[in-house]
């Protein structure tokens, strides 16, 4: 452990205080104090035994990386014999909430999927993760093959706590050629446009742009992160995070929120977008019901594996437009790294050394290839096969190259101001106030803003 062992195997009392605070965070509560785990290391006899590793991760899917990644995993467990992994996948739209209570409750697994940013800051704030500086320092060609800033939303007073998997830029428009072609719609490049765009498909009978926010957070990150940052630009949003003089009450963040009203008020949705999820979003693009979808980078490995040929054949990337008024980049898309592993404040000696060697077999050199060549977008430098990869995701990398990539609502915001955003933007989907929206979240994020940070 860096530094000596009280920085971060703090009393279990401590943790409990700091992870009743965090699910407080969450507008839950509760805590218990179970006894510590034991390292798996020795007998009563002394016969050396397995180590024993939990592990929580969201692979749950078949999509590309989640089968990749599972695939890395069970490489793990038949390379290393002495280390016992036991895992537990869990659907994303729960992860978050779970991993949270357990938390509250002081039974974290051993190692865990966590994402950048405020909720890292607040497990480290919490004495509930450590850094993993030992096992860079032990690999030392691994922070160095990264690009610059990687590991930035995972570094908290110095230390580092996590290895990206992934860049997870979050908002691009899908579209197929053909559709467009038949209809003599053109890609939208304005909110005028756009608008356009969405009264011909709909003269026509198809839908223009196919969503699943069954599961909230996917038009908060999908669409509204990035159209809000159209609007009001990235400094407004940096102030609003810091509470700096801006506030979510704004009469610019309010005109983001209208806008996706405007949307709704102009069909650009099918009728149940908040009763199916995104894989279903994806299913009404894929069968040529939809001109367009908005998703994010792992959506382009989903439509590589899923959709039919002439699907991919047709399908491009553009950026969502600008809007009227907005101050924002508009050759931009909200995002970040993509989720890392943590490991457990509470681990220690030979557990340490096992959690250590598993995040770098899932993050190291190998494994970054591993996750490229699923057609999923990593910040390791690597070039990507263009004799091999499909055309789909070379437009994609390309256009990483010149794209902006603006900080992420759903990681930038405290955890409870996050669950309050989701909600709130379903509600204005359905016809709900802006304003009450915007009076909400702004009263959570002043509330719990500075806790952890």
């Amino acid at each position: 452990m860096v530094g000596s062992s009280s920085l971060f195997a703090a009393s279990s009392a401590k943790r409990c205080v700091w992870a009743a605070a965090l699910l407080i965070l969450m507008g839950s509560a509760g805590c218990q104090s179970p006894p510590l785990k034991q390292p798996g290391s020795g007998g009563a006899d002394g016969a050396e035994q397995k180590v024993v590793l939990t592990v929580w991760n969201d692979w749950t899917g078949q999509d590309p990386t989640s089968e990749t990644m599972r695939g890395l995993l069970g490489k793990f467990q038949q390379d290393n014999p002495d280390v016992e992994v036991r895992q537990q996948s869990i659907l994303r739209d729960a992860y978050r909430s779970r991993l949270k209570t357990m938390a509250a409750a002081d039974e974290l697994p051993d190692v865990f999927l966590i994402w950048p940013d405020s909720m890292t800051r607040e497990f480290v704030r919490g004495g509930l993760i450590q850094p993993l500086d030992d096992m860079l320092n032990a690999h030392a060609g691994l922070e160095a093959g990264f690009m610059p800033h990687s590991f930035d939303s995972f570094t908290v007073d110095g230390g580092k706590y996590s290895v990206p998997l992934s860049m997870a830029p979050s908002s691009f428009v899908f579209y197929n050629q053909a559709i467009f072609n038949k209809y003599g719609v053109r890609v939208p490049q304005t909110w005028d446009e756009l608008l356009a765009a969405i009264r011909i498909f709909n003269e026509n009978g198809i839908t223009p742009i196919a969503l699943g926010n069954k599961s909230s957070w996917v038009a908060p990150s999908f669409i509204f992160s990035t159209l809000a940052d159209r609007m009001t630009g990235t400094e407004w949003f940096r102030d609003v995070i810091s509470q700096n003089g801006a506030k979510f009450t704004d009469p610019i963040f309010l005109k983001a929120l209208h806008l996706l009203q405007e949307l709704v008020a102009a069909k650009a949705f099918q009728d149940n977008f908040n009763y199916i999820d995104n894989m279903q979003m994806e299913q009404l693009y894929y069968r040529k019901q939809a001109a367009m979808f908005v998703g994010n980078g792992s959506a382009v490995a989903n439509l590589i594996a899923g959709a039919p040929q002439d699907v991919q054949e047709s399908t491009h990337l553009a950026l969502l437009p600008q809007v009227p008024g907005g101050i924002g980049n508009p050759y931009s898309t909200s995002g970040v790294v993509g989720a890392g592993f943590a490991i457990n404040s509470k681990l220690s000696g030979a557990q340490r050394q096992a959690a250590f060697k598993l995040i770098y077999a899932l993050s190291g050199p190998d494994a970054q290839r591993s996750i490229l060549d699923s057609n999923t977008l990593v910040s390791y430098r690597l070039d990507v096969d263009h004799s091999r990869a499909h055309p789909l995701f070379i437009e994609l990398h390309q256009l990483m190259k010149s794209v902006t990539m603006l900080p992420a609502y759903e990681t930038q915001l405290t955890t409870a101001a996050v669950e309050a955003l989701n909600a709130g933007i379903q509600d204005v989907l359905k016809g709900g106030s802006p304003e009450d929206m915007a009076r909400n979240l702004q009263t959570i994020q002043a509330s719990t803003f500075g806790k952890f940070r």
